[in-house]
């Protein structure tokens, strides 16, 4: 049985690498119809002011501290080894895994351009990866003839995973609507595309360690990302004695 906490009225799971990594291959050989959400800062605080969205993460399978923040709470709480389990770091070892048992694999999202570039790249690291296939939607919401396309789309094509770059909460949301439809296991892995791309550089490693990899993305795009980080971080803060609190 997986071990949970609740986070600003969202339940986190507690993991370790190796036996997350495990589950998500085992669910994706048995062609399960699973879903997995990474959650920061900016998702939790969002889910508590859109019921939409907290309604997709109680569909979760899993739902991965994906944020300093969440994993440090944790580690308050009692799970002294628990580590952030990133977008960016868990595609790669599940792409890496993938290779390895040559499980098909599909990507979901971004534009024609990005998700181009990053097949080139995923090939070029895992030469003998299956690439099921990649489908680039729209940056409107879709109708339902729409989703039930892409999830046909992604049948057809054989894939056991299934990479949701689509940015929260639209890849949420899609993730909950297609779970039970969709026979494979669907990791919403949000900016990664970009990274792994090479559209967007990743904060340093001493900038990850230290929990500020949204204080470097802000400074990359600071237009685009000023109002999510400064809101949303802002909220968090206020939240957090009662948070530390429930951690005593």
């Amino acid at each position: 049985m997986i071990e949970q906490t609740t986070i600003l009225g969202t339940r986190i799971d507690a993991c370790a690498w190796e036996p997350l990594l495990g589950r998500i291959m085992r669910w994706a050989r048995e062609g399960q119809s699973r879903m997995l959400c990474l959650c920061n800062v900016h998702t939790l605080v969002t889910a508590r002011y859109d019921q939409q969205l907290a309604g997709a993460l109680q569909h979760a399978d899993l739902r991965l501290p994906d944020g300093a923040p969440l994993a440090w709470l944790m580690r308050r709480r009692g799970w002294i080894e628990q580590q952030r389990i990133s977008g960016p770091d868990l595609m790669w070892q599940v792409i890496r895994e993938a290779e390895k048992q040559q499980l098909p694999v599909f990507l979901l999202g971004g534009t024609p351009a990005a998700l181009s570039q990053l097949r080139r790249a995923l090939m070029h690291a895992y030469p003998q990866l299956k690439l099921a296939g990649s489908h680039s939607p729209p940056f409107r919401v879709l109708s339902a003839t729409e989703q039930r396309g892409i999830g046909a789309q992604i049948n057809r094509s054989g894939a056991r995973i299934v990479l949701v770059g689509l940015g929260c909460p639209k890849q949420e949301m899609w993730m909950a609507s297609q779970r039970g439809t969709i026979s494979a296991v669907m990791l919403g892995v949000g900016a990664a595309f970009d990274f792994h791309a090479g559209h967007v550089r990743r904060a340093p490693l001493a900038w990850q360690g230290m929990g500020l990899e949204w204080l470097y993305r802000l400074l990359q795009e600071p237009r685009r990302l000023a109002r999510r980080y400064l809101l949303t971080n802002t909220l968090f803060l206020l939240a957090l004695p009662f948070e530390l609190w429930r951690s005593r």
